[in-house]
């Protein structure tokens, strides 16, 4: 009985102990977070409206070619000073499957606080688009995308060469219909969207190298970065 008590309350010690180790992590770093939330822009490299641009100059040039409207967007970026040690030039295709949806990605660009993919399917998908904590622009490249919010009786339709912005925080039902492919960009948080893409990889498909891949280029890149001073 003796020994049983002192096994018991040595487990509660123990859980006391994570648990206090936690709170003071929690405290030390919520005001490290909290000062750079309120000045993520400064660790932006990519803007909103020269990517669009250059995804509507990316079609004018190679319309449904969308090989080569890819490597007229990674090569401008990869000539750009401000991005140019920051993009990945190998096309390193990866399936990706969240929020019931299944494409495939290349990254072109992942720090913690942005990334930048093209993404798409040439078969079709639907599924969630998730609820992030960062913003995510989504410049259609080629083929249309559909989106739906609870409450509206009509589509969100997104043709090619336009931007659907989904707002930190916010979700909405998305579907691409037939082939469709997209520049997708994020700005906010990015480690906590990993969540999200692992999700249907560790509860439904179990594709273990499509997740070591993922973990890998995701890893090398996020790293890479911070290397670099790109936060």
């Amino acid at each position: 009985m003796a020994s049983s008590a002192k096994k018991g309350a040595g487990g509660s010690g123990r859980i006391g102990g994570i648990l206090k180790f936690l709170a003071i992590l929690v405290g030390l770093l919520a005001p490290v977070f909290y000062v750079i939330e309120q000045n993520l822009e400064s660790f932006y490299i990519f803007e909103t409206d020269h990517l669009h641009d250059l995804s509507r100059r990316a079609i004018a040039a190679h319309g449904n070619d969308t090989r080569s409207v890819v490597k007229y967007i990674t090569d401008e970026l990869s000539a750009r000073v401000s991005t140019k040690s920051h993009v990945n030039l190998d096309e390193e295709w990866m399936f990706n499957n969240a929020g019931g949806a299944m494409g495939a990605m290349y990254i072109i660009h992942a720090s913690v606080t942005e990334y930048l993919i093209i993404f798409g399917t040439a078969v079709g998908t639907e599924g969630h688009t998730g609820r992030h904590t960062a913003d995510d622009f989504f410049h259609i490249l080629q083929g249309t995308q559909l989106a739906y919010v609870p409450g509206e009786y009509e589509p969100e339709v997104y043709p090619q060469g336009s931007m659907h912005h989904l707002r930190r925080g916010t979700v909405k039902q998305y579907k691409m219909p037939e082939s469709c492919f997209a520049l997708e960009y994020a700005r906010g948080w990015i480690p906590p969207m990993l969540f999200f893409g692992y999700a249907d990889g560790l509860t439904s498909t179990m594709d273990i190298p499509t997740l070591w891949r993922t973990t890998y280029v995701t890893g090398r890149e996020i790293i890479g970065n911070l290397l670099k001073g790109k936060f």
